[in-house]
């Protein structure tokens, strides 16, 4: 999945004399965090977010009785070294950026050019679509050897009691082997028989676990 696939493509804006007051208010309206600032060919100079103006003016819901600030130019609490994306970028290598960066959003630019933003909330919601959580049914997690073929041999498991494949998710074993975890989202309400299934064929299936293990 690609940044232009997620991404906000209306974006909100700022010029670098507009004063914070007209940020604060294009927030609350919109309900919005994170405003860019641009010059009139539409690049990215500089960022605005409700941390640089609580920031800026602690009291700033509490009380207007410092009016002088509110009417200072967003250049003056803008972050000037900002963070942008491509919208060819891929979503995860977005999430990245955003994890390692502790950053809540990321201007896309082409050409040098805003062109959209991509923020938090619509990485988590390419990560839903991706491992498919917002579609009825079931999952199944499996322990396997790391070598190659396990996903194939455990998919064709699935595939004899006919039932389709939502996304599948690997990632490493954390009790320390170099065994990985496959985790399947499966079209299906009743994963059990196949869990059966794949444990008669030597598995270790750590989901769901079987009712005789349940207490």
């Amino acid at each position: 999945m690609l940044v232009e696939d997620m991404m906000v493509k209306d974006v909100h804006t700022l010029k670098e004399t507009d004063p914070i007051e007209r940020a604060l208010r294009l927030m609350k309206e919109k309900k919005i965090r994170h405003i860019p600032v641009v010059d009139g060919e539409k690049r990215v100079i500089g960022i605005v977010t409700d941390r640089d103006i609580r920031s800026a003016v602690p009291s700033v819901f509490y009380s207007r009785e410092h009016e002088e600030v509110f009417q200072m130019p967003v250049k003056s609490i803008m972050k000037r070294d900002v963070i942008t994306v491509h919208p060819l970028d891929f979503v995860e290598d977005a999430a990245v950026v955003l994890f390692e960066n502790r950053i809540g959003c990321l201007p896309v630019v082409k050409e040098n050019r805003l062109v959209g933003i991509i923020t938090q909330t619509d990485v988590l919601e390419a990560f839903i679509q991706l491992v498919g959580a917002n579609q009825p049914g079931s999952r199944i997690e499996v322990r396997v050897p790391n070598r190659a073929g396990m996903l194939h041999e455990v998919a064709g498991l699935i595939r004899e009691h006919h039932v389709n494949i939502h996304s599948v998710l690997v990632y490493p074993d954390k009790k320390g082997s170099d065994d990985k975890i496959l985790v399947f989202r499966l079209g299906t309400m009743n994963p059990r028989p196949i869990a059966d299934k794949i444990r008669e064929k030597g598995f270790a299936v750590l989901w769901p676990v079987p009712p005789e293990m349940k207490s």
